[in-house]
């Protein structure tokens, strides 16, 4: 049975709070003999709710447990329930008798009184509210009982006490009713339960649950009930605050008056005009107003004397959204970007032979590094690596970007059409930018894409039902961007709805759910913002200068550089839709440059236009140069594109008819149109794609990939060349090609009989990955049969030593030649930050990229650098750092040897040091720093986790006995740094997290001056020491 705390007196009006007799005949009017057998006690109220004090000679009594005694002893009694009232009502008298006694020690005095309202409950006893203590206060006079037949003095006095509502026990039956004693009227007219109309609803303490769980032990509504059954229970009145409270609601005033209520499963807005005001609870809502307003059921426990409330589960299919803190750098220690540096170098060396080729050695080099705060990079090609002639400067490259401007100098791609040169264009670039942030780039710069935003501001509106609660979701992650209810005139609006700008197509999904009610099943409609590469938003603008020359390539390193080529530009977001530029380059020839970029609103047409005006002077040409880019998709199923150059113009559309079936169509002015179609199907222990066309010329290709189980067939071809393999994979994962393999494949060049290869290998690939994805070990043997000749097959990969990726193939037999071929290739990387160590595939990035370099250590001596014999510690970084008040790991970290390196874009960043993941018995000295990264290379970051050290004990009086509440403090002798603890009531003191240095001790204010605590590398990290105030300092 649910606990249900006893109302307290500040339930009783003031002007109920009388101090009189009690009488016995209120007792006598209300439960006479003749309906004592029909008395319900599992709803009575324990005497001391009766307005009864007992006397502390009797055990206060809770109705259950009296229930349960009686129940013990008058288990086999046929005539339990006379006995038992007998009994309650035999204590109650000895309970009144006790305390009316003169030789009772507990009896009032004459100068003493017995108020109900000022009696405090007893905290032993589980109370059924079945009596509102607001409306009962029985009047009693002091030192004497008085049993009387007639209710004289209660009658004299219940106009004090009377309220709009009357005494109405709620335990009274109608079988009590009718035996009322007419001599009694008054007071029985007072206690009739069995109300018709809730106008006669009184106010009265009840418990709340919600499911099993108890949320309110004693809270007044305005109700009914008979003890059997509730009356009217729909109309129910709950005070506002005690609901708010309870469904967890958040409000929110709105200037239409009314109030906007969010909770965890409802959002909704409500009138407050529309609710019940109630003279004792004010502001009200009836039980029909929670399911109307909140989906919420509710019914009356009589048992437990409580109503329990049901609220339905969420139907939220959304991630919360993700609170993004502000990142706040001030007054951090500033870790500076290397201003010089060779972050990476690499080489690639390829060796070709066979039986009648004589050997071929080719390669590259290239270099990463940091210099002025961008990045440079250089590449060199060797054709003939034995001839010094072949060597040539392929690429030179310093780049520097910030979000407002870019510098580029060296090889590069022009921002303009190149239509008349077939060299490399070199030169000096600038972009300056204004109300947007540019796309990040990755290995090669391109400005065009540093001329778009990276993201797009766009609104989505819509119509829906009033009360009706919308919420924004992005599709592929799930995750929920922003929520608004629906107000009186039936739209929503949701502005600057992110669009990234070098993603043709945005998708959100917007769910619907009526009256607010995250529990109903939400309505889904889907949404695609398109946006147009090279767009802006509005007000934004983008201006571009470039000038330089095209080199041409000849035998000597660097090339030829040949005529004069640059320009100017700029765009302009002029609207949410459209972007406009306009310009003039210089490509042989002066041209005009006129851009357009639009994707009207709620449109599914975007359109990307740029041209080039005839050319005037040098190489005159009277022909208009244009590029387009117009994508149409009205929905999810249906896409078209056109696209042109000055080269070739294709036309594209896909159709899907099914989720797993879609048609195509190509039609390309440099190739014979064809149509298609492309079958896609997963299934528990299966999977097939399937893509086959033909164009106008009856030319067929096709593309097949099925799994089944363990055995995967492949298959491809065209008019001219197929390959298909059967492989079966031993590793009994689903869908997985990594382990040992049995394979069959069969090539063959069509129009041709004498053309075809047939091989069974054997192929294994490691589980273990490189950061890319490849197997760290890759290797195949078998043997091929065909029409020019038989001969061994075989071939591996390994990626095993750091920096150093291997990979050689032999080649017995091949299909178009009889003669056995081999190819060797070594690709070395090395990364020069933090010592020599294997590069990464990710080193390449650091073109336009940075990053941070991380390596956390024992730094036993506290020095704050690594000296030898000084362990590396790698367990729990993604506990121990976050970086942007986010974990490291979404950051994708890679640990190459006793480092681990973050790609990050140029910028600062904060690195926080959670004490979370500090190993036991360490810490660090610095809990944030404000790291610098530039592109080039890699900001390095050293961790020192230094002893942590505690110093616990007791401290004592002058007496020998513990002080409690001392303050306890030691202060770092050279910083001045104070360590603080309070001692328990046990004088116990814990100074922790000290570090290496001498300390001194100081109580309450003073300081110990005999003995001064020193803290090395050899010390204990835990030490006791016991402090007598007496003796200033002894150590146990």
């Amino acid at each position: 049975m649910t606990d249900i705390a006893t109302p307290t007196q500040d339930y009783i009006p003031q002007s109920q709070q009388l101090s009189s007799q009690i009488s016995i005949s209120t007792l006598q009017a209300n439960r006479n003999d003749k309906d004592i057998n029909n008395f319900d006690y599992s709803t009575a109220a324990p005497p001391e709710q009766m307005g009864m004090e007992l006397s502390s000679s009797v055990e206060p009594y809770h109705i259950n447990k009296l229930n349960g005694q009686i129940k013990d002893e008058q288990a086999n009694t046929q005539n339990g329930r006379d006995n038992k009232f007998k009994l309650l009502r035999s204590k109650l008298k000895k309970s009144i008798l006790l305390r009316s006694s003169p030789n009772s020690t507990n009896s009032p005095t004459q100068s003493q009184t017995s108020d109900p309202s000022t009696t405090p409950p007893s905290t032993n006893s589980k109370l059924e509210p079945s009596i509102d203590p607001t409306e009962v206060n029985i009047p009693t006079t002091s030192n004497s009982i008085n049993f009387q037949t007639q209710n004289e003095n209660l009658s004299s006095s219940k106009n004090q006490f009377r309220d709009e509502n009357s005494f109405e026990p709620p335990f009274q039956d109608s079988k009590i009713q009718q035996s009322q004693s007419t001599t009694n009227s008054d007071i029985g007219n007072r206690s009739q339960i069995a109300v018709s109309s809730s106008s006669q609803f009184r106010t009265f303490p009840v418990g709340v649950l919600i499911g099993r769980r108890n949320v309110r032990q004693s809270m007044l509504v305005r109700g009914g009930e008979d003890g059997s059954q509730v009356i009217e229970f729909e109309k129910w009145l709950l005070p506002y605050n005690e609901v708010i409270k309870i469904l967890q609601f958040n409000t929110q005033n709105l200037p239409d008056g009314r109030v906007e209520l969010r909770s965890p499963t409802v959002n909704t807005r409500i009138s407050l005009k529309e609710l019940t005001k109630d003279p004792k609870l004010g502001l009200a809502f009836s039980i029909q107003d929670l399911k109307k307003y909140f989906g919420v059921s509710a019914n009356f426990d009589l048992k437990d004397y409580a109503i329990r409330l049901e609220i339905p589960q969420s139907n939220r299919r959304v991630y919360t959204e993700i609170d993004e803190k502000p990142v706040n750098l001030e007054g951090l220690p500033t870790l500076q970007a290397p201003k010089f540096s060779l972050s990476t170098v690499s080489q690639r060396l390829t060796v070709q032979g066979g039986e009648s080729q004589s050997l071929n050695w080719r390669g590259d080099a290239s270099a990463i590094g940091t210099a002025f705060g961008g990045s440079w990079f250089l590449r060199t090609e060797r054709s003939q690596i034995q001839d010094k002639q072949k060597w040539n400067l392929a690429e030179a490259q310093f780049l520097r970007q910030t979000e407002a401007a870019d510098y580029i100098l060296g090889s590069q791609n022009p921002f303009w059409l190149n239509t008349e040169n077939t060299g490399s264009y070199w030169g000096f670039t600038t972009i300056q930018r204004q109300g947007f942030v540019p796309s990040q780039s990755i290995l090669n710069l391109s400005p065009e894409q540093r001329l778009q935003a990276d993201y797009l501001g766009r609104t989505i509106t819509g119509k829906a039902e009033p009360g009706t609660l919308v919420q924004l979701v992005e599709s592929f992650t799930n995750r929920l961007i922003d929520e608004v209810l629906v107000d009186s005139d039936g739209t929503y609006e949701f502005d600057n709805v992110a669009v990234r700008g070098k993603i043709p197509l945005n998708k959100y999904s917007l769910y619907l759910y009526p009256q607010g009610r995250l529990a109903a099943q939400p309505e889904i409609r889907e949404v695609t913002l398109n946006s147009v590469p090279g767009q802006l938003p509005k007000g934004g603008s983008a201006l571009i200068v470039s000038a330089g020359g095209e080199r041409q390539l000849t035998n000597s390193f660097l090339g030829k550089f040949t005529g004069f080529r640059g320009g100017v530009a700029k765009r302009w977001g002029v609207s949410e839709d459209l972007t406009l530029g306009l310009g003039a380059v210089h490509n042989g020839s002066a041209r005009g440059l006129t851009e357009i970029y639009w994707q009207p609103r709620k449109s599914a047409l975007s359109v990307a236009l740029s041209s080039l005006t005839p050319g005037i002077g040098g190489k005159k040409s009277n022909d208009w140069h244009f590029r387009s880019n117009v994508n149409f998709q009205p929905s999810t199923n249906f896409y078209a594109n056109f696209s042109s150059d000055f080269v070739r113009s294709r036309f594209y559309v896909n159709w899907r008819l099914k989720p797993f079936l879609s048609v195509f169509s190509l039609l390309d002015s440099q190739k014979a149109a064809k149509i298609g179609a492309q079958f896609i199907r997963s299934r528990k222990n299966a999977f097939t794609f399937a893509s086959l066309s033909v164009n106008t010329e009856n030319k067929w290709q096709w593309n097949l990939l099925q799994r089944l189980g363990q055995v995967e067939l492949f298959s491809n071809g065209n008019e001219t060349r197929t390959n298909s393999e059967l492989a079966y994979y031993f590793n009994p994962n689903k869908y997985s090609n990594k382990g040992h393999a049995l394979v069959l494949g069969y090539e063959t060049k069509l129009n041709s009989d004498d053309n075809d290869l047939l091989s069974l290998n054997w192929r294994y690939r490691s589980k273990n990955q490189t950061y890319g994805g490849s197997p760290v070990w890759e290797a195949e043997l078998g043997y091929g049969v065909g029409s020019q000749g038989s001969g061994l097959l075989a071939a591996v990969s390994t990626s095993i030593l750091p920096g150093l990726k291997l990979r050689g193939r032999y080649q017995g037999a091949s299909l178009t030649s009889d003669q056995s071929a081999f190819r060797l290739e070594f690709l070395p990387s090395l990364n020069l930050q933090g010592g020599i160590r294997g590069s990464r595939r990710r080193d390449r990035t650091l073109r336009s990229e940075g990053g941070i370099l991380l390596q956390a250590f024992f730094d036993q001596n506290a020095n704050g650098k690594r000296d030898s014999g000084e362990k590396i510690y790698r367990d729990d970084l993604n506990l121990l750092v976050s970086l942007n008040n986010q974990s490291l790991s979404s950051a994708k970290p890679e640990t190459t040897g006793s480092r681990t390196s973050i790609n990050l874009s140029p910028g600062k960043y904060r690195l926080d040091l959670d004490p979370a993941g500090f190993p036991i018995d360490w810490q660090t000295s610095t809990s944030a720093y404000a790291v610098e990264v530039v592109a080039g290379s890699y900001t390095s970051v050293s961790i020192p986790l230094v002893p942590a050290y505690t110093i616990s004990g007791v401290i004592k009086d002058k007496r020998g006995n513990a002080l409690a509440g001392a303050t306890v403090e030691a202060i770092d002798s050279q910083t001045g740094k104070k360590h603080l603890s309070i001692t328990n009531s046990a004088g116990v003191y814990y100074l922790e997290h000290l570090m290496q240095g001498n300390y001194h001790l100081q109580i309450n204010g003073q300081i110990l001056p005999r003995k001064m605590v020193k803290l090395n590398s050899n010390s204990q990290n835990w030490q006791k020491l016991n402090i007598n105030i007496n003796q200033h300092l002894s150590s146990n």
